[in-house]
């Protein structure tokens, strides 16, 4: 399940771009979580972040956001959501729900959702353990624990 990534390889770049919405997030004032959507080939299909706070909408998750940002496709079997962080039940669903069939995790060490259920139901899991991910999070929960609870519902 969990593959070790070059700096360059092409997954570790993947992860970059959603890094980037993560950071985005943090200086909105919203919640460090990012997510892209890419086909297969490499391409970029959408990109978002968490925007709960922003929006003032709870269910615009990172994941949430960059689904929508990609518009419709035929199919997702040929698609990898990339996260900074292990999507939680809500976005495991969307997952599940539209058949993307890999699902690349920057981190699941601040928050451990539903990727094992995912992997479970065939989705290609990869787990990276990025450290830039985990500081990230990290130093979003010690400074604003109260929105972190809220966001994962606790």
């Amino acid at each position: 399940m969990t593959e070790p990534h070059a700096a360059s390889s092409p997954i570790a770049s993947m992860l970059d771009v959603a890094r980037e919405q993560a950071r985005l997030g943090l200086a909105e004032g919203g919640i460090p979580i990012g997510a892209a959507l890419f086909h297969k080939d490499g391409s970029l299909l959408g990109v978002g972040h968490n925007r709960r706070v922003q929006d003032g909408d709870p269910s615009m998750h990172a994941e949430t956001a960059a689904f929508r940002a990609a518009g419709r496709l035929r199919g997702y079997q040929d698609t990898i959501m990339v996260t900074t962080l292990s999507p939680c039940w809500y976005c495991s669903g969307l997952v599940r729900q539209f058949g993307i069939g890999q699902v690349v995790i920057g981190e699941a060490t601040t928050f451990h959702g539903g990727h094992d259920w995912l992997a479970e139901h065939g989705v290609g899991i990869t787990l990276l353990d990025d450290a830039a991910c985990i500081g990230l999070m990290r130093d979003f929960i010690a400074a604003r624990p109260e929105l972190w609870y809220e966001d994962i519902g606790e």
